[in-house]
């Protein structure tokens, strides 16, 4: 990701706070470990005060219930979470800023050497991106100190929360489209940020998406942007030129390869216009879009009269929509998918301690209940196809390699050790990988577990280890 300008720090004085605040609230590395919840440093505070911030506790991030409709989740933005765990510091002016404020002013002073000279020393556990996960099952494992493992809950949240719903809606598209489709994230101006923009378009991307009208995350990614053209550019060049042919004709003579934006005026009596054209040898055209009006008709007649060029749609689309299109025999070859991409129902993904000090731990508020114990995820494959997942306790993975019994079957642990001790310990993977993981992992799924409609979720089992340590921790509670 990019490096913006700093954020100035606001003081408590109400004149100093006018003049030091930055409009653009953007952010740079730097103020990284203060985008976090306040709760997170208070607490962190407690723990110093109370001589316990750098006992051993382990932390997993899951979720309790998967968004509406949603039969599976495509864990995204690991990438983005181990970035921000390596380069993972308090700035002085960061430090200051929070002195500033008075609310730690009955913090031990030793809150302020641990935050100056902290970094991240844990190790993280995750599932690779593109990997299907289900409910319960945790997504990453933070085990690292205490102070540590708390103040990082509200940034991990954030990049995988988004980037998972991001990276599933483009996977569900790319399932309902096809592979032969081309699929464009057109989201950038509708994501709720212009950070949140950058991560939409990467995770839409890694879900299966051929590419992203978004320039800056295409070329930080090395990926080429890809768009076409909007109507103010047919209304400008038609008004000043004289003819939306004209638009037309000066758009493709310097950008020959683009499709043209047809449905400003008359679709269908643009479409026969260009039709002339490139039966006469006049242009030869690359694609028409077509943002607006009833998809399949327009679509049909298009197509019938410029059979050869491929035919674009855009306009609020998503899987439901797409998936219509297609039942009624549209003539579509590629979709631009931007606002019901990059905004819609919320992953809620959350983060628990399971263990403090080796001790198990577990939530028992009344539907928010959690499994105590580090944990991992056992899948089991059959001819391919995922039946069933077990969630049990990392104790019971050396079963898998030592017991004949599973190591003659299909059953893999998915959750893997990225960094240790705050240094990584896998390469960083590339946007294609991470896509064919993606294809890979979703056709791996049952057929009621990929539909969009009432999906069925792969059953996820719950080991008798697992169980067991539930029911005491639950009874010692």
């Amino acid at each position: 990701m990019t490096s913006f300008p700093s954020l100035n720090h606001a003081s408590t004085n109400n004149h100093q706070h006018q003049n030091t605040q930055n409009p653009e609230l953007t952010l740079s590395v730097v103020d990284n470990s203060l985008l976090t919840d306040l709760y997170q440093l208070t607490m962190a505070a407690c723990y110093v005060g109370e001589g316990v911030e750098q006992r051993w506790a382990s932390f997993e991030l899951f979720v309790r219930r998967l968004p509406e409709n949603f039969g599976y989740l495509i864990a995204m933005g690991l990438a983005q979470a181990l970035e921000y765990l390596e380069k993972f510091h308090f700035s002085p002016s960061g430090i200051a800023a929070l002195q500033a404020t008075g609310i730690f002013t009955n913090a031990p002073e030793s809150f302020w050497s641990l935050l100056a000279e902290g970094r991240f020393t844990g190790n993280v556990w995750a599932v690779p991106e593109g990997t299907a996960v289900f409910a319960n099952e945790p997504l990453l494992r933070v085990e690292a100190p205490l102070w540590q493992a708390q103040v990082v809950e509200t940034y991990l949240l954030n990049t995988l929360n988004y980037q998972s719903l991001i990276a599933t809606r483009a996977a569900r598209l790319r399932d309902v489209a096809s592979s032969q489709a081309t699929l464009l994230e057109f989201g950038t101006r509708r994501a709720f940020s212009p950070q949140a923009s950058l991560w939409a378009a990467r995770a839409a991307l890694a879900g299966g998406f051929d590419a992203t009208s978004n320039v800056l995350a295409a070329l930080q990614l090395g990926e080429k942007p890809s768009g076409t053209m909007a109507h103010s550019l047919v209304m400008a060049l038609s008004a000043m030129e004289g003819s939306e042919d004209q638009a037309f004709t000066v758009f493709h003579r310097y950008f020959p390869g683009a499709p043209l934006l047809i449905d400003t005026y008359d679709t269908i009596a643009a479409a026969q216009r260009l039709a002339a054209k490139v039966s006469s040898g006049e242009m030869k055209l690359a694609g028409v879009r077509l943002d607006s009006g009833d998809l399949v008709s327009l679509s049909k007649q298009v197509r019938s009269l410029i059979p050869g060029v491929s035919i674009f749609a855009s306009g609020d689309l998503d899987e439901w929509e797409i998936a219509r299109l297609k039942a009624a025999c549209a003539q579509i070859d590629g979709y631009g998918v931007g606002t019901r991409l990059v905004t819609g129902s919320a992953v809620n993904g959350v983060y628990k301690l399971v263990e403090i000090d080796g001790i198990p731990v577990m939530k028992h508020s009344s539907g928010k209940a959690t499994y105590p114990g580090c944990k991992q995820i056992f899948r089991s494959f059959e001819g391919g196809q995922v039946i069933a997942d077990s969630l049990g306790l990392v104790t019971e993975q050396h079963r898998i390699y030592d017991n004949e019994e599973f190591s003659q079957s299909s059953q893999v642990p998915l959750l893997q050790l990225f960094l240790k001790e705050g240094k990584r310990v896998q390469p960083l993977e590339t946007l294609a990988e991470i896509r064919q993981r993606t294809t890979t992992s979703v056709a791996s799924l049952p057929e009621v577990t990929r539909r969009l409609d009432n999906p069925v979720s792969v059953r996820v089992e719950i080991s008798s280890e697992l169980q067991e340590l539930t029911e005491k921790t639950r009874t010692k509670g």
